[in-house]
Order: structure tokens, then sequence, then C-alpha cells
């Protein structure tokens, strides 16, 4: 068992990410459908459709490899093919999940190349971020209409959301996750 970690597979390249990995990983191994493997991905986005198709295309080539992607942001989220993209994803069996704090830590301490001493990093991705990212991530997965709209103002300096739920949101997604952004509550029934 071999443990690699492959860093700035987007770097100096117009390909995303995902694309470059693939081709890397196909070209540096003579994996056989045969072989077992298990790959964990940390990307600052979730894969367009694009990616997500050709991530498909990989697996049903090696079908005994896993994949396992956390991200940190939604990629044009509102895009109908990006969601559907994702949902093809999780279908056929990658995992996605949006990082939580503990990813997020793991991933700066061991793939992002920071200066010398500056070891300790302030969290780009507030909490509460995360916990709306990964409320959008299930409408996504249960094919329901978006429920945050995010805007950016100011060349990134400012990034608004807003929580706009419907009643399918409310009737679909678990009242615990809905309750998890803190910015949800639930109906009370008093007799």
């Amino acid at each position: 068992m071999s443990h690699n970690i492959w860093r700035y597979s987007g770097k100096n390249t117009t390909k995303h990410v995902e694309i470059n990995f693939i081709e890397k990983f196909t070209s540096e191994r003579h994996l056989r459908p045969s072989i077992s493997c298990s790959i964990v991905w940390f990307l600052s986005w979730s894969p367009c459709w694009e990616c997500s198709k050709a991530i498909r295309e990989f697996l049903s080539q090696h079908p005994n490899v896993t994949l396992v992607i956390y991200v940190a942001r939604l990629f044009q989220h509102m895009d109908r093919l990006n969601r559907q993209g994702l949902r093809d994803l999780i279908n056929s069996g990658v995992t996605i999940q949006i990082m939580r704090t503990s990813e997020y830590d793991h991933c700066w301490r061991n793939f992002v190349n920071y200066p010398p001493g500056k070891e300790a990093h302030w969290p780009r991705y507030p909490l509460l971020w995360m916990k709306l990212y990964a409320l959008e991530l299930h409408c996504i997965i249960l094919s329901l209409p978006p429920c945050l709209m995010i805007s950016r103002r100011c060349q990134n300096q400012l990034t608004f959301f807003r929580l706009t739920l419907q009643n399918c949101h409310y009737q679909m997604i678990p009242p615990h996750i809905l309750l998890a952004t803190g910015l949800v509550q639930l109906p009370v029934t008093w007799r």
C-alpha cells in the first residue's frame, strides 16, 4: 500500500485540476482495472459538469477506484449542468462533501504552500459559509431548486449569501441540516 500526495495539479496549465490529475495519474501508472485504489481529493471548487463527466469516464475504466472529494466551495452552483454533473458523480459512487473545519485545516497543513512562519492560518471560509455550501449541496443531491444565492463585490473582497428556502426545501431536507446553519428555525407546535 502506498500513499502519494500530489500538489499543484492545476499549476501552469489551462486545464482544470481534475483533468490534470486524471491525465497525470493515468500516464504515471499502469493501473489495471482489477487493482483497487482509493483517492481523496481536496479541491477549492467542486467539479464543473465537464470535469464531472471526465471523472465518471475515468472511474468507468477503473471500476475498483473509489473517490472521495472534499471541496471548499461549489463551482457555479446555479448552473443546471454543473448541478446535474455533481448528481451524476454521486450516483456513480463518488463521495462529495463540503470541507468542514477539520478537513480545511488538514488541507492547509498538508497541501498549501505557505511561506515559512505563516503556518497559522486565518480560515478563508468561515464556518457559516461551510454550512451554507453544505446545505446547497444537499439541494443539488436531492434535485431541489437552489436555496443559496451568492454575490461577490469588489473582486472577491466581499461575499454576500442570501438563503431563500421554498416549501420543497423544508419538506425534503432533513431538519438537522437546516438547523445546523443557525439561520433557520423550524415551526414549533404548542399543545
